[in-house]
């Protein structure tokens, strides 16, 4: 019981350090769909496309060597090896792709569809989130979380500040002062975003840039092409649940008519934005439960324990779920006040319980991590990947965004599915279904009858939330006062 609440308590302090830059992130989709800061709601569906390239991008930039410094470090006995020739590799193909990039922007530009200016910023913000990847991980790896966290925060902050210097006040100032005339210029607002974020950027990169001149810049070649081993498999499961999170976005803009294709993608974006309730809790739960998963494996108590972490996340996301649903045209007042945006709120729902099955997932995936079979998570993150590219392509020209929605859905639900078939061949946990089933038809049923039946009606909305929670403590409440005890 006491590792349960240890559990719990690292969840919430991870998460903390998870949230709250996300947290942040919200003021942007506030601010970006703003009338007075995008006129156009095409103008966010640009936004919107540039930073699905973005994620597709990151992963391939870092191509898995953040998790094959840390597997490396623990490992070898030349730590200062791995430590260089991880920095070096990522130095060497981040500077190639910049060099390349650049020279071919105009190329680029015609394959993507995105302006050849964005195509030079985003190369530059590219370039310099690779080369922090490893200082980063350095200082997880030698127990900074402080340190860490203060970086990641400052460069929200700093994104978030610039975003709102150069896209709320810097058009007066300039009205107001010749001097800011040199900064300022009309029709310039999806720029300003991405120069924000170089700016950003390249700070977090100066504050980490003395990790560089503690190298000792020794590149081992043999060791190289065995991180390299290590890292394709997280490479392949990167890039897959990177097309599971946002390759929809280029898909819409690929599959439907050239007039609809962006104003579908600014709307859908934004109210994807609303399902973030969901994935951060999801992220803060993964974050707390993958050191239990294997500081734990061995004890005696450890299927159980692991079937009572699925429990609670899946009661927790229970809530979640369809305390979301019932308040999301409050949420949306706050965060997406442009009623432009408001057509794709359909998608809402169910983007929310797509990312409870992710999160189900991430809770069933302890299975092949403390078995050393980690090939499996890259072959269900793949599978997911061909059912969201296969939903999207065929249902996309008719159905728009809605069947990237339901693709999103179907992926990972397939995935948790999958996972728990396979789990229960290589390593059987006793999950308690009959309960958590109880839980999740419950809440999808009341979701449901929130958003379709009975939308803003409240006092009915509240009612359904507190029988869900009459029925989970009637089915939970000896075990919550005994963790209460503990």
């Amino acid at each position: 019981m006491g590792i349960l609440k240890t559990l719990y308590k690292q969840t919430f302090i991870y998460g903390l350090a998870t949230v709250v830059p996300k947290m942040l992130s919200f003021l942007l989709v506030r601010l970006h769909t703003d009338k007075s800061v995008l006129e156009n709601v095409a103008d966010y569906g640009d936004v919107s496309l540039i930073f699905a390239y973005f994620v597709l991008f990151n992963v391939l930039l870092a191509y898995g060597m953040e998790t094959a410094f840390f597997r490396f470090l623990n490992s070898e006995q030349k730590k200062k090896a791995v430590l260089s020739t991880s920095a070096i590799s990522l130095v060497l193909t981040s500077t190639l792709v910049l060099v390349i990039g650049y020279f071919f922007r105009n190329e680029v530009s015609r394959i993507t569809h995105i302006d050849a200016d964005y195509i030079v910023l985003v190369l530059w913000i590219l370039f310099f989130d690779a080369l922090v990847i490893i200082p980063f991980a350095y200082l997880r790896a030698m127990g900074k979380p402080i340190k860490y966290t203060a970086l990641k925060l400052l460069n929200v902050a700093l994104n978030l500040g610039l975003n709102i210097v150069l896209l709320l006040f810097l058009k007066s100032w300039s009205e107001s002062s010749a001097f800011w005339t040199i900064f300022y210029r009309p029709n310039f607002e999806v720029h300003y975003i991405f120069i924000a974020n170089l700016v950003a950027s390249g700070v977090t990169f100066l504050t980490l840039i003395s990790f560089y001149f503690k190298l000792n810049y020794n590149f081992d070649a043999k060791l190289w092409k065995q991180m390299l081993r290590y890292a394709f498999p997280v490479l392949i499961a990167g890039i897959a649940f990177s097309i599971n999170e946002t390759f929809d976005r280029i898909l819409l803009e690929r599959l439907l008519p050239e007039n609809l294709a962006k104003d579908a993608i600014g709307t859908y974006s934004a109210c994807y934005k609303l399902a973030l309730f969901m994935m951060l809790f999801a992220t803060a739960y993964r974050l707390g439960i993958e050191p239990f998963f294997f500081s734990n494996a061995k004890d005696k108590d450890a299927k159980a324990n692991y079937a009572k972490i699925l429990e609670f996340f899946v009661i927790f996301g229970a809530l979640i779920l369809l305390t979301v649903v019932v308040f999301v045209d409050i949420l949306k007042l706050i965060l997406i006040p442009n009623e432009a945006y408001w057509e794709a709120m359909t998608v809402v729902p169910i983007l929310l319980l797509a990312y409870l099955f992710l999160g189900v997932y991430h809770n069933l995936s302890v299975w092949y991590k403390i078995t050393d079979r980690t090939k499996f998570g890259a072959y269900i993150s793949i599978f997911g990947a061909l059912i969201t590219l296969l939903i999207n392509i065929i249902f996309i020209p008719k159905f728009g965004y809605m069947a990237s929605a339901i693709a999103t859905l179907f992926a990972y639900a397939a995935m948790a599915f999958t996972s728990y078939i396979l789990g229960k061949k290589y390593y059987s946990i006793p999950y308690n279904l009959k309960k958590m089933g109880l839980y999740l038809v419950l809440s999808i049923i009341f979701s449901a009858l929130s958003f379709y039946l009975f939308r803003e009606q409240y006092f009915i909305g509240i009612l359904f939330i507190l029988i869900l929670m009459a029925a989970i403590w009637v089915k939970e409440k000896t075990f919550l006062k005994q963790l209460a005890k503990s």
